[in-house]
This record gives structure tokens, C-alpha cells and sequence, in this order.
């Protein structure tokens, strides 16, 4: 045989066995990733018929939901900024297992935004149903003698205002996807309707009124005990492994990050925009890589 061509041969072989390699531990990272994150399945394929899916194939929010790194960090700051409502925070901290079982707590939520994002309309009407079902047994009394319910519509609005201005706040830092007015407010508007659907009432559908409702709802908010313990326990984690923690704690740093400045402060978090800008940004979004390596866009 040439030489020529055993030496291309060899470099093949070469090449085909390192990109096997590389593959097994890009599989085996994901696997670690989604175990850490308490996902012990693969998710399902999206529904990409448009007459069947739940939210449209070419949604904003599919784009916006399958970039990994902000919906982590976003869903971080999400749960700091929804500590701030007292009857919220009392809800959870009465009737949750987030002590518990933080990865069950984990997996039920991200199981629920990935199926009412990417399947179809049946799928996602069952999984609002069964939330609705248990918002309808979480109720009771707060500390200061007023009723909380679960399933109260001004309540379910501020959990919803939260978790898109969070996700929006850290897409447009750490996201892939950069996103025009206009497409924030067709992601707002498409968010919306999952809201509704679970009883949430005036729910804003655009830029503008999200804003509004965020200031108009700023008296209702306080640092109340039950927050101060919530706190405690998503800045510490449920981590184990050294690394595990030293990525946790650079995601809980950019998640701080892109609260609002009048969040941090009544949270009494540490507030260091150049800290933020000089190095918490550029490690997370060195991470960011990372993540999305391990863990590609679903839609990719």
C-alpha cells in the first residue's frame, strides 16, 4: 500500500477515535448535568406540529427556554426575587419540600416549564391540571394573621412576573439569543397565556407592563423570616462535590447579578457591579460554554 495513504488511513483511525472519546464524555457530563439537576429521564422530543403544540414551533419562548445557562441562572434569581412576597414565601415555606428533596423540587419544576414550552397542547393542559390540583390544598393563615392560597390569582401573578423577568433579565446578559423589544414582549405575551391558565389574573403581556407591575407591587414586598431562611438555603445548595459547589456558587453570584438593584438590596445581598462586570460575568459565561457543550439546545 502507498505510505501515503497508510498514513492518511492511520490519521482517520486517529481522528474517528478521538471524536469518539470526546463524545463519551460530552455524553457523560450531560448525564452528570441532568442528574445534578435532579433529572434522572431524557425529556421528550418537542412537538413540532403547530396545530398540536402547545406554544408555536418558532415561539420566542422555545428559544429562549432551550438555552440552558440562563434558564439556570434566571431560575435562581426567579426563587430569590419571589422570596420577597410574604403570603408567596409563607405558601412555600409551609408546604413545599424544597429542604427536603431540593432535587424533586428541581425536577418537578423544570419538567413542568419544559413541557408546557415544548409539547403539545394535551400534555401541557394535563401538567397545568395537576398543578392546579395541588395549588388548590395549599392555603392557610400567615404570621400577621392574613389568608394565603395557592391558587389566589394576584399570587400566582407575582410567581409568573418573577420568573420571566428573571429569565429575560438573564438572557439578555448571558443568553445566545438576543432578543429585540419586540420579541421580549411576544415572549411575554406567549408566557402569559401559561399563567392564565393556571388562575393567575392581570398578568402583564408585554415589556411595558411587566415594568409597571413590578413597581406597583414593590409595597407588598418584604424580607420576611421565612425569605431570610429561603435564602440561606439556595445561597448555600444542595451541592456535595467541591466542583460541584464552585459552579453552583458562580451561577448563585450571576443570578444575583441580574436582580434588580432594589431586590438585591432588600435581600441584603452583596451589590459589586464592577465585581459582577469584571469577574462574575466573564466566568459564567466561560461556564456557559461549557453547559451548552454538555447539554446542547434541544432544538439544535
Amino acid at each position: 500500500m502507498d505510505p501515503m495513504a497508510l498514513v492518511a488511513e492511520a490519521h482517520a483511525a486517529g481522528r474517528s477515535a478521538t471524536l469518539e472519546g470526546v463524545e463519551q464524555v460530552r455524553l457523560e457530563l450531560h448525564t452528570r448535568l441532568r442528574r445534578s439537576m435532579g433529572m434522572r429521564d431524557e425529556p421528550p422530543p418537542a412537538c413540532l406540529d403547530p396545530d398540536q403544540a402547545y406554544l408555536h414551533p418558532d415561539s420566542v419562548v422555545r428559544r429562549v427556554h432551550a438555552d440552558l445557562p440562563p434558564m439556570l441562572i434566571g431560575g435562581l434569581a426567579a426563587l430569590l426575587l419571589q422570596m420577597l412576597h410574604p403570603l408567596a414565601m409563607t405558601g412555600v415555606d409551609r408546604h413545599s419540600s424544597f429542604r427536603e428533596d431540593p432535587l424533586g423540587r428541581l425536577e418537578r419544576t423544570a419538567t413542568f416549564l419544559g413541557t408546557t414550552t415544548f409539547l403539545s397542547r394535551d400534555e401541557a393542559e394535563a401538567a397545568i391540571a395537576r398543578v392546579r390540583r395541588i395549588h388548590s390544598r395549599v392555603n392557610g393563615t400567615a404570621s400577621d394573621g392574613r389568608a394565603y392560597s395557592a391558587a389566589d390569582p394576584a399570587l400566582l401573578a407575582w410567581v409568573h412576573a418573577a420568573e420571566v423577568q428573571s429569565f429575560l433579565a438573564a438572557t439578555r446578559v448571558y443568553g445566545t439569543a438576543r432578543l429585540t423589544l419586540d420579541e421580549e414582549d411576544a415572549y411575554l405575551a406567549d408566557m402569559a397565556r401559561v399563567a392564565e391558565d393556571l388562575g393567575a389574573g392581570d398578568v402583564p403581556t408585554s415589556r411595558r407592563a411587566l415594568d409597571a407591575y413590578l413597581a406597583a407591587v414593590r409595597p407588598e414586598l418584604a424580607y420576611s423570616p421565612e425569605a431570610r431562611r429561603a435564602r440561606r438555603f439556595v445561597l448555600r445548595g444542595a451541592s456535595r462535590w467541591p466542583h460541584e459547589r464552585a459552579a453552583y456558587g458562580l451561577l448563585v453570584a450571576a443570578a444575583i447579578g441580574v436582580l434588580p438593584g432594589w431586590a438585591r438590596r432588600q435581600l441584603r445581598l452583596p451589590a459589586l457591579p464592577a465585581g459582577d462586570a469584571l469577574a462574575v460575568r466573564p466566568a459564567a459565561r466561560v461556564l456557559s460554554v461549557g453547559l451548552r457543550w454538555a447539554a446542547p439546545p434541544p432544538l439544535a
